[in-house]
């Protein structure tokens, strides 16, 4: 098959030699989308050794251009007549720092064919919600090292297993959430109500960051307040082994004052963590917060970055694996724009191996102007000075804005062409 150029593969396969390499590299049987998500988290887990990690799982669409006479066996999703794949992926990022350390581990996958039973009737092994208590249990795993783990979920995330299963000691959750749940105690006890009989906590200004092209940036003024909940099982649960009742603190942030034509902020945060003040229940909200580095994330993947929807590849199979690709390249980009200033102090073993940091340090001086300003100002071996290589081979000057995730992928692109060529030389010799 000939491949037809895009955007996402002409990035991630750099020149056409490396567009054809990469073609070739998605049509082989032996590389499936499992081996190439297993493999997201090779530096995630070193990097949070003894940090509090809060492991961000999310599902996005990625809705392929089709035709009814090309699905390419793509199957729908979302909703109306789109056709594309779905990712569901884990970021992790320091609680205390803000800094993404890279992926967990997710699910990339294509809906070949309709479920005709109801979900209501299909077991929780037969459905695509068991994606988040996959992702859950391989944070455990991966982040194994870190000092404690918060599993960050928005209300999609809000599932019955999730809270009786998945919580133990050094892990927790933090999810917003979907259902009025029933609550132990009186019958007419529930969730969304149990918060109207608190005493207001606090009152702040919080940042909405912007979700092009439907929402701006803005400051939005909250009410807090939070208490203890109890959560009974769902009569609809089909798995009775599950506890009846799980206890959990319910922080509830409410906007007072919302601008016409806009939704206001109403965030009802369950979690296991401890909440015994205004600042400890102000702290699960920044928390929440930072789900927004997911949402940033798959911006980067798809139209704002490296264009994933408008790729050609000729089969699910093949866009499926190439889905998998593009996150692990999104998140990367994501690091050195994150990290371009060193505000974080990560070391470039965050993100490359040890040759390949070799490499960049040979590349810094290389790269430098006359000026002060064209110095690489970053310590050797930290991630700040391979963002500095990397935007500065993706064409960045030293002057004006900094380097952003395209000019970051474009300089990834030089390097590894760069490094491959180096260390094909010193094997040679």
């Amino acid at each position: 098959m000939t491949l037809r150029k895009t955007v996402c593969l002409k990035r991630i396969g750099g020149d056409r030699q490396g567009e054809l390499a990469a073609g070739n590299f998605f049509a082989s049987e032996k590389v499936t989308a499992a081996k190439i998500v297993a493999s997201w988290s090779d530096r995630t887990g070193a990097a949070a050794e003894d940090r509090h990690m809060l492991a961000i799982q999310d599902t996005s669409e990625i809705k392929l251009r089709t035709t009814a006479e090309r699905r390419r066996g793509l199957g729908q999703c979302g909703h109306g007549n789109a056709y594309g794949v779905l990712a569901h992926v884990m970021l992790a990022v320091d609680a205390d720092s803000g800094a993404c350390l890279g992926l967990v581990g997710g699910e990339i996958w294509n809906r070949d064919e309709k479920v005709a039973t109801p979900l209501r009737r299909r077991a929780l092994s037969d459905r695509e919600s068991l994606r988040w208590l996959n992702a859950a249990e391989q944070a455990k795993e991966v982040l194994a090292p870190a000092a404690m783990i918060t599993i960050v979920g928005d209300r999609e995330n809000d599932m019955y297993p999730m809270w009786a299963s998945i919580p133990e000691p050094g892990v927790h959750l933090l999810i917003r959430a979907q259902s009025d749940r029933r609550l132990a105690g009186p019958e007419e006890a529930t969730l969304f109500t149990a918060a109207a009989t608190w005493h207001l906590a606090g009152t702040r200004a919080i940042e909405i960051p912007a979700r092009p092209p439907d929402r701006a940036k803005r400051t939005a003024a909250v009410e807090m307040r939070f208490g203890e909940v109890e959560i009974r099982r769902p009569v609809n649960e089909k798995d009775r082994t599950l506890a009846e009742t799980v206890r959990l603190r319910l922080v509830e942030v409410c906007e007072t004052h919302p601008p016409d034509c806009v939704d206001p902020v109403h965030w009802r945060l369950l979690t296991t963590h401890d909440v015994g003040d205004a600042a400890k229940a102000w702290q699960i909200v920044a928390w929440y917060q930072a789900r927004w580095n997911i949402e940033q994330l798959f911006r980067v993947t798809k139209k704002h970055g490296l264009g994933l929807e408008q790729s050609q590849l000729g089969s699910a199979e093949r866009l499926v694996k190439l889905t998998a690709v593009a996150i692990k390249a999104a998140c990367i980009d994501m690091q050195l724009v994150q990290e371009r200033d060193g505000k974080h102090g990560l070391p470039a073993s965050t993100v490359y191996s040890e040759p390949e940091i070799d490499t960049i340090e040979v590349l810094s001086p290389t790269l430098e102007g006359r000026t002060e300003r064209q110095k690489n100002p970053h310590p050797e071996r930290s991630l700040a000075r391979a963002s500095w290589v990397m935007a500065r081979l993706g064409g960045w000057n030293c002057y004006y804005t900094p380097a952003g995730p395209i000019t970051m992928h474009r300089g990834g692109e030089r390097f590894h062409a760069i490094h491959h060529g180096r260390t094909l030389g010193s094997m040679m010799e």
